[in-house]
């Protein structure tokens, strides 16, 4: 689905990645984590087209209209109702009027906003807002989802409940993700495969695992599965440079 081949980008002469390698199949879920500064997001940039590379090549399966992307920072814009949010894109694409229109209430319904589509985004709580974007990029039905720490700004709680929502539809739907997050629990509970960048300047992947917990998952559930920590200490050991300043004591197999 997704193949980044020797990828190499830096910004001003200054090299943030370096030949960077990896893969994603169909219907995975695959992480990114790494240290602050290592190009995670550049990675994204690169897939999305934003920025260019200096070297390397970014092959994708499937054509970029088939590509979602849902950042940390959602696209909702303020001066248009959730449901006309909602329908953005599907206006963009010039689809029919009766189809956007029942599209954008199967989503709102979906995910939990049936009877808020007339509300601004400026009158939703901070997770009816994240599933407002979620319900925006899954209208589209992209194939391939590109996800940059999209729930960092909740609290615990509301972002436990939305990414659990997010990925019962990933699960249904079998898309691919490739998820960029600092979060090691939400890396490691969510994904097939996790890979780490080294630390920048010229950051690389220096590691890559394998999650050994069946899918579907529940994640509560999940964090309590025998693989769990053992994979959560493996990963903060990976990124053991960035943690030193961190005073949290590292998780234990116990």
């Amino acid at each position: 689905m997704l193949h980044v081949k020797g990828l190499t980008v830096g910004y001003g002469g200054t090299p943030v990645l370096d030949g960077v390698d990896f893969d994603i199949q169909k219907g995975q879920f695959v992480s990114l984590v790494g240290p602050s500064g290592s190009g995670k997001t550049s990675v994204l940039r690169v897939v999305t087209e934003l920025i260019s590379a200096e070297h390397g090549s970014v092959e994708l399966d499937v054509p970029m209209r088939d590509v979602g992307f849902l950042f940390q920072d959602d696209a909702l814009l303020p001066w248009r109702t959730v449901r006309q949010n909602v329908a953005l894109g599907l206006h963009i694409r010039e689809l029919p009027e009766a189809t956007i229109a029942d599209k954008a209430e199967h989503w709102l319904t979906v995910l939990g906003l049936a009877g808020l589509g007339d509300r601004y985004p400026a009158q939703l709580s901070g997770g009816q807002r994240k599933r407002a974007a979620i319900a925006q990029v899954l209208a589209l039905e992209p194939k391939l989802l590109l996800l940059d720490e999209p729930f960092a700004s909740l609290d615990a709680i509301v972002r436990t409940r939305v990414t659990q929502e997010l990925l019962d539809w990933v699960e249904r739907e079998q898309l691919t993700v490739l998820l960029v997050t600092h979060d090691l629990e939400e890396a490691a509970g969510a994904s097939d495969v996790v890979y780490v960048l080294s630390k920048g300047p010229r950051a690389t992947i220096s590691a890559r695992h394998v999650v050994d917990i069946p899918r579907p998952r529940q994640i509560l559930e999940t964090r309590q599965h025998p693989a769990f920590a053992p994979l959560l200490r493996r990963l903060w050991d990976d990124l053991s440079v960035e943690l030193k300043s961190l005073t949290a004591p590292r998780p234990t197999d116990t």
